[in-house]
């Protein structure tokens, strides 16, 4: 036992320091990585408390308690995997954090069965990164593979979720790769998603970009788009640069 919580085999207590989060990890099944912590600090949250903010795909809840410093509302996990959903619930009781965070662990074709269509003013997603395709090289760790790739769940099923429960003038949030930008973007028009706000994240300087953030406003107006300055990670020396330090500890 650690802080009256229990962990399990394999599992161990990781913490941000940037807002003071401990979250249960497992290399065996799921650890969250960078671009979970960036998701975070770009999403700009609904604020007030009656708000609603829903992270799809939470793995272990990474996204949603990083969250919760920055807004008073109400957020609500979904994850489609047991484990991983047990884990993020006991890392929102280690955190003091279950009258503001909860979660739900359901597939995401069953969601409109437990939240109001239209009712979510925000929504953050981490979805698996790569095609569920019959020649797709899968991890053959269960866990890992289907929080990689889109096996219970498509990109184009996603982004329709997301656009059924945001109300007008919600915002969606999503880290992704920048090779599926194009797709993306297409699926985006196509379920009355307006792309605001883009970043892209680079290892270093010199290498192309490996994760790109993206906002959307359900029902926006056309156009407006801004490319906002970009993140690098890494300095020459393979150290984080002064705002990746920021975002992971609090300093630069």
């Amino acid at each position: 036992m650690k802080n009256d919580i229990q962990l399990f085999p394999g599992e161990r207590i990781d913490e941000l320091y940037a807002n003071d989060i401990k979250i249960i990890q497992s290399s065996e099944v799921f650890s969250f990585s960078l671009d979970a912590v960036l998701l975070a600090d770009f999403t700009q949250p609904v604020l007030k408390k009656k708000g609603r903010i829903v992270d799809l795909c939470s793995g272990n809840g990474a996204v949603g308690l990083f969250l919760a410093k920055k807004t008073r509302a109400h957020i609500t996990q979904v994850e489609v995997q047991p484990r991983l959903a047990d884990m993020a619930q006991r890392s929102i009781s280690l955190n003091k954090l279950s009258e503001q965070v909860s979660t739900l662990n359901i597939d995401l074709n069953d969601i409109l069965d437990h939240l109001p269509k239209d009712s979510i003013d925000t929504i953050t997603c981490n979805p698996p990164y790569f095609a569920n395709q019959p020649t797709s090289k899968k991890n053959p760790n269960p866990y890992l593979a289907l929080a990689r790739h889109e096996s219970s769940a498509s990109l184009a099923q996603i982004i329709s979720t997301i656009s059924g429960l945001l109300k007008m003038g919600g915002k969606m949030y999503m880290v992704h790769r920048p090779d599926r930008l194009q797709e993306i973007f297409r699926l985006l028009d196509s379920l009355r998603l307006v792309p605001k706000k883009i970043r892209l994240v680079f290892p270093k300087k010199e290498r192309e970009a490996n994760m790109v953030l993206i906002e959307a406003i359900k029902d926006g107006n056309p156009g407006g788009l801004r490319f906002v300055p970009p993140i690098v990670v890494y300095d020459e020396n393979d150290q984080y640069l002064p705002e990746v330090r920021r975002v992971l500890y609090g300093t630069d």
